[in-house]
């Protein structure tokens, strides 16, 4: 017993420093003390010797730096640069052009949640809110989808003229070139405002405000080019484009084949340097409606009229719609959402040096250019149209669950219906959630580059299930297009912001942990670069620091691990108050668990890794929802800890522990190497699986938020237009639902009169007024009950067309 007692000493002593990250140091001194201590009060001599002999033997060729470093870590220095693998060129460009938020605490392990809590509030200034309230609530109120996707498919000419007038292409350009200047927040906020009336007008708007020659032209473009541009992009007088991707490279963006041949020319009767380019462009969003193409192509200069090299790489230029040889092609149809797309070719087109967008000294660094803005746009762009519209799914679908009744019963109280409000409302909350948090980091000033792939990638696919249970619960009612149809265009569009700016299948496997893994990782990315460092011996003390550094990172990983998860997530000091204290502690534990499996799928399988794609995407997964999920509670935080607001906080957080749980657990049955798996799976997870997914009981909470009007839902459905136009169905049902609810009581009193055969008529009308004249119901409650149906009949109708209404204006045989 006195020897197992002073090997748990030992243990215990081991593992708190390991737990708590203390020196090397701390660790040898403590350890040694409990060790002799103990032994020494259990009367256990021998074991204490030889467990102090260990510990020093451990200790001392660890704490003797110059001793360790030639014989421990120089060794290794030489295996890791035999056996890490060549970051290419275009990797290297990628992993540094963007910044690390928060997003790097979660890879820590052990997270600094006051460094999240401290970030300030997102939100709208003054102005930004004047343009919520007026430009914008006036440009919703002129939509009308249908017109738009079916009898147009465009923009009818009063709306592109109201966009341009009022600046909505000029969002992000600064008002020293006349554009608006507003934040990544407000910039998100009026795209999901747009996209709750027409996605086609959201995405119309939210490309010149993306990744394109205005953004481009501010970071890179020359005073020249700005000056030129800018002011004219930002009322559209210009509308601009910008064509990457092509038939033969559309995700691998660096092996595009359209090239720009360093050249001679004679122009005006003057010869002129430039480039003739060769390319071919598709899936080009305003490209039909454009007058300036950003294009991307690789670049040669064989005759070296340059320079010396030849192969200057991928480069951008900006070319006016009026160039020579320079052809837009006829329209693409993304599933009948019909913004303007379409194909951009030409053969052989002359342009001078002028056209690159920063000048010819730019020439060769248009893949840094693309991927130091990439991340800005896709941070805003596609998720915030995607949380607009999920924001209008979670407010209509709640409203028509409470309106439409089947069985005699309003269909929101059915469990099948009740089980999909509660993922609309609790994934609403989540991407909403999200999407305001790369907005902010935006804000801040980061380059969020794996934050805005989680927010893309999480963004969509969500939209995508939520459009999915909205078309199940409105069933009919959502299959027939037509004006009264609110979602079926919705459900259309999800797949195009699936696969755009990155298929979220990439995204999902290629970029999320592949990223996050080396740029957020404490110590990866720096080890890598100490092998680039020329003096060897500040080399070698450099990863001599970086090594220890990391194996501490790794074992202090495993322990927090195991013991958080002996535990349950239910011990440590964390952040948050009474209520969401739990979910801090359990977002530590996911958090060490990652930090964990990443250093040994890593370490073991090394360059290897990159071509299991699968555990890649798992890992990935466990990052995201551990992004989310804080993203959640500092939106909590930021509204001031409502507790209307935690049916939601709850419901998506419990989904987003319930995935990560499946994530890390799918990553470790699948790694190739069993021991290590076992190992790894003991670690993670000692008491096994113990997440669930949300409750029944916690789903009908939301469900019911869903259903009604209250506090919690106005916050979810924040930046919905919902003013009760004749173009706006979402906003009439808002407006209704209050007598829809209020009339409920009143249709039991009469509906159990009815049941009960008081009346003789077979009209509704008619059983009404003798209802009232019997005295069943009020003269006030036969008008209520009037008024509701009345209401409800138009939201629950469809429309229906003449053959020649649905025709297109040509048929095959008239084209021909």
């Amino acid at each position: 017993m006195s020897v197992i007692l002073t090997l748990l000493a030992a243990l215990i002593a081991s593992g708190a420093c390991a737990y708590h990250r203390s020196s090397l140091r701390t660790w040898a001194i403590v350890t040694i003390v409990a060790t002799l201590v103990v032994g020494l009060l259990a009367h256990a001599p021998w074991t204490t010797a030889i467990l102090l002999i260990v510990e020093l033997a451990i200790a001392l060729p660890l704490l003797l730096v110059d001793f360790r470093r030639k014989q421990i870590s120089l060794p290794l220095l030489k295996l890791f640069a035999r056996v890490t693998p060549k970051l290419s060129e275009t990797e290297q460009t990628a992993l540094e052009a963007g910044t690390v938020g928060f997003e790097g605490e979660l890879f820590s392990g052990k997270p600094d949640w006051h460094e999240l809590l401290k970030q300030p509030k997102p939100e709208l200034s003054v102005e930004e809110q004047a343009f919520m309230d007026g430009p914008v609530e006036e440009l919703c109120g002129m939509i009308d989808d249908w017109q738009i996707t079916h009898e147009l498919a465009d923009l009818p000419p009063d709306v592109w003229d109201f966009i341009k007038k009022n600046r909505f292409f000029g969002m992000i350009i600064p008002k020293q070139y006349g554009g608006l200047q507003f934040s990544a927040l407000a910039h998100s906020a009026v795209l999901q405002k747009l996209s709750t009336m027409s996605a086609t007008v959201s995405s119309t708007v939210a490309v010149p405000n993306s990744l394109g020659p205005a953004e481009l032209l501010l970071h890179y473009g020359s005073e020249e080019q700005k000056n030129h541009y800018l002011p004219r992009l930002a009322v559209g007088e210009e509308i601009p484009c910008f064509a990457l991707t092509g038939p033969y490279a559309g995700s691998d963006a660096t092996s595009i084949p359209d090239v720009g041949i360093v050249c001679r020319q004679v122009v005006d009767g003057a010869e002129t340097l430039g480039i003739r380019l060769t390319f071919d462009k598709r899936y080009i969003t305003l490209a039909p409606v454009a007058t300036v193409v950003g294009l991307a192509f690789r670049m040669y200069d064989p005759e070296h009229l340059l320079g010396d090299k030849e192969d200057l790489g991928i480069t951008l230029a900006l070319l006016p719609r009026s160039t020579p040889g320079l052809e837009i092609g006829r329209r693409h149809f993304p599933l009948n959402i019909p913004f303007q797309n379409g194909p951009i070719r030409g053969k052989d087109v002359f342009a001078p040096l002028s056209v690159l967008i920063g000048g010819p000294q730019m020439a060769g660094h248009g893949w840094r250019m693309l991927v130091e803005c990439l991340s800005v746009g896709r941070a805003i762009s596609l998720p915030s149209n995607a949380t607009g519209g999920m924001r209008a799914s979670a407010l209509a679908t709640g409203a028509y669950a409470r309106m439409r009744k089947q069985f005699g019963l309003a269909v929101a109280r059915f469990e099948g219906v009740e089980e999909a409000l509660a993922r609309i409302g609790g994934l609403t909350y989540a991407t909403a959630a999200l999407s305001r948090a790369t907005a902010a980091a935006v804000d801040r000033g980061e380059k969020p580059a794996v934050p805005s792939a989680i927010a893309k990638y999480h963004a969509t696919e969500w939209a995508r299930q939520i459009a999915s249970d909205t078309m199940d619960v409105h069933g009919g009612k959502a299959v027939q297009l037509g004006p009264k149809n609110y979602a079926g265009r919705g459900w259309a569009s999800v797949p195009i912001a699936i696969t755009v700016e990155g298929a979220n299948i990439m995204t999902r496997s290629l970029m999320i942990f592949g990223q996050g893994a080396i740029r957020c990782h404490p110590y990866v990315l720096k080890e890598m670069q100490a092998l680039s460092i020329a003096d060897r011996g500040e080399q070698l003390k450099t990863f001599d620091r970086l090594l220890f550094g990391h194996i501490g990172f790794g074992i202090s990983n495993a322990v927090r691990s195991f013991a958080m998860g002996l535990s349950g997530a239910r011990i440590g000091e964390t952040a948050g108050d009474n209520y969401t204290r739990r979910y801090y502690r359990k977002l530590d534990r996911y958090s060490a668990a990652l930090a964990l499996c990443a250093d040994v799928f890593m370490g073991v399988l090394g360059g290897k890794l990159k071509f299991k794609e699968k555990l890649s995407a798992r890992l990935g997964d466990v990052l995201s929802y551990l992004y989310i999920a804080s993203s959640m509670l500092k939106q909590y935080e930021d509204n001031g800890r409502p507790e209307a607001d935690r049916p939601f906080l709850a419901w998506g957080f419990h989904e987003c522990m319930w995935l990560i749980q499946n994530a890390l657990d799918g990553a470790i049955r699948n790694f190739p190497v069993r021991p290590v798996a076992w190992l790894l799976r003991a670690l993670v997870f000692p008491l096994g699986r113990r997440e669930v997914p949300p409750s029944d009981r916690l789903g009908r909470r939301v469900a019911a938020l869903l259903t009604a009007p209250n506090e919690a839902l106005d916050r979810l459905t924040d930046w919905v237009y919902t003013t009760p136009t004749a173009n706006n169905t979402i906003g009439r049902m808002k407006a209704l639902l209050p007598d829809v609810i209020a009339a409920e009581p009143v249709d039991r009193k009469f509906g159990k009169a009815l049941k009960a055969g008081q009346f003789s008529s077979h009209d509704y009308l008619g059983q009404l007024a003798e209802a009232q004249q019997a005295g069943v119901i009020s003269e006030a409650e036969a008008e209520l009950l009037r008024r509701v149906r009345e209401g409800v009949f138009e939201f629950i109708s469809v429309d229906d067309f003449d053959t020649d209404e649905l025709r297109a204006f040509k048929t095959r045989a008239d084209a021909a």
